[in-house]
């Protein structure tokens, strides 16, 4: 069997492992526009040496006061009085008001008169996730970590399919009790048949689901409820009135073209056979930031240096070498303006700074409006199963720079990552 772990409302129940009265209580975490790392100020970044494919290498420390209720005011109360901030986690409890994921904080804070609002401490949360993993590694022989909250498990060859429910209950009931957490466990043959079971059995259940079970136990579930099946493809087989599982499995013939098709149609059969991943590769790392809307073009400059730079110190630290970079900025009116760029270059700082401040330049069409989101990111890595054939005539000279890379990188580790910045900072 394989089965599938998800803690409920993660952050919320994080945080409520270590602060037990607000347990039963309308809680939500919320997350606004990042101060720090544009700040002049000295900030505290800790650096994670087992940050997974999805995860970032730094987190910044929080400095709240020791008053945990009041502590949201001074990170999402402006001078003006004025709220910003958003739900990005909520409890079972905030869920009977309305409140979801992406909700303004100033609507939910009115949706709900009894809200405690706790800012976010990313930090913790992936130490704490890292724990679990540790935990979940010595109990099952074959783990792959999904995201930040979620993990895949192998039983095959270590528990009989006939004990697997008696062993997820054990295992479900041990996490709370060390961990203080609850987890929804589901398990079937087929890994993703196990998540979409553990979607439908939360909060804090427990499901085996037979192959012979799984036609009937799907059939009428909604198709966007299945995972790997998004907005695009969701759309598509609607305009063909296919709105269930079952439907979509007695129309075959639409998912039989191209691999993705039919893989996606074993996933849904639980035919899929696909195995538990115990470690990812990363595909990408990004870096993002919204902001108040800002005109000053040398700021927004400034503000792409600052995160270009933070992105290229986790580049280095993860001692990968990208060859396609984006950059995306997003105007107060919502326009949006993106670009990607492939170089095969040997990576440095000073190329992914050089590169990030010609493409906003040249992005940055509309210089009468307000920015506030800049993203970017970095893919398409080298690797041995994947290498490229780097720019020649710049190599030498790259090749310097790749090693002033390394020395900044011994610094920034041992001083901090703001240790070394640059004038226009």
């Amino acid at each position: 069997m394989k089965i599938h772990l998800d803690i409920d409302c993660y952050f919320v129940s994080a945080e409520r492992s270590r602060y037990s009265f607000l347990k039963d209580k309308c809680v939500v975490v919320a997350k606004g526009s990042d101060k720090k790392i544009f700040s002049r100020a000295k900030k505290e970044w800790i650096s994670l040496p087992k940050c997974g494919a999805f995860n970032g290498v730094l987190e910044s420390k929080n400095s709240y006061s020791q008053d945990i209720l009041g502590a949201w005011k001074e990170e999402f109360i402006d001078d003006d009085g004025s709220i910003h901030g958003i739900v990005i986690a909520k409890s079972y409890e905030s869920k009977k008001f309305g409140i979801k994921t992406g909700t303004p904080l100033s609507q939910a804070l009115h949706m709900c008169k009894d809200l405690i609002v706790l800012p976010s401490d990313h930090l913790f949360y992936q130490e704490l996730s890292h724990r679990l993993r540790e935990f979940l590694e010595l109990k099952i022989p074959l783990l792959e970590q999904y995201s930040i909250d979620e993990f895949f498990g192998d039983l095959d060859g270590w528990i009989d399919d006939k004990d697997t429910l008696a062993f997820i209950t054990n295992l479900r009931d041990e996490i709370q009790e060390r961990f203080h957490i609850p987890v929804s466990i589901g398990a079937s043959k087929s890994k993703w048949i196990a998540k979409l079971v553990t979607d439908r059995i939360k909060p804090y259940g427990v499901y085996v689901l037979e192959s012979s079970e799984i036609q009937e136990y799907t059939k009428d579930i909604p198709i966007d409820n299945f995972p790997g099946i998004g907005r695009v493809i969701s759309a598509a087989l609607k305009k063909r009135m296919i709105f269930t599982l079952g439907e979509l499995r007695d129309s075959s013939y639409l998912l039989r073209y191209g691999k993705a098709g039919k893989d996606l149609y074993a996933r849904i059969c639980g035919d899929d056979d696909e195995s538990i991943i115990a470690s990812r590769e990363r595909k990408a790392i990004s870096i993002s930031r919204n902001f108040t809307a800002i005109d000053d073009r040398d700021e927004l400059k400034r503000r792409v240096h600052i995160l270009a730079r933070y992105l290229s110190h986790n580049i280095a630290k993860l001692q990968l070498n990208p060859a396609t970079f984006y950059l995306k900025i997003r105007y107060e009116y919502g326009t949006k303006r993106y670009k990607s760029i492939t170089i095969h270059r040997l990576f440095s700082e000073k190329l992914f700074l050089d590169t990030m401040r010609d493409m906003f330049q040249n992005l940055d069409s509309h210089k009468e409006q307000k920015i506030h989101y800049i993203a970017m990111s970095a893919s398409n890595f080298d690797a041995t199963q994947n290498p490229k054939t780097l720019n020649l005539l710049e190599y030498d000279n790259d090749r310097r720079f790749a090693e002033l890379n390394q020395k900044l990188l011994k610094i920034r580790d041992r001083y901090g990552v703001d240790a070394i910045r640059y004038g226009c900072e």
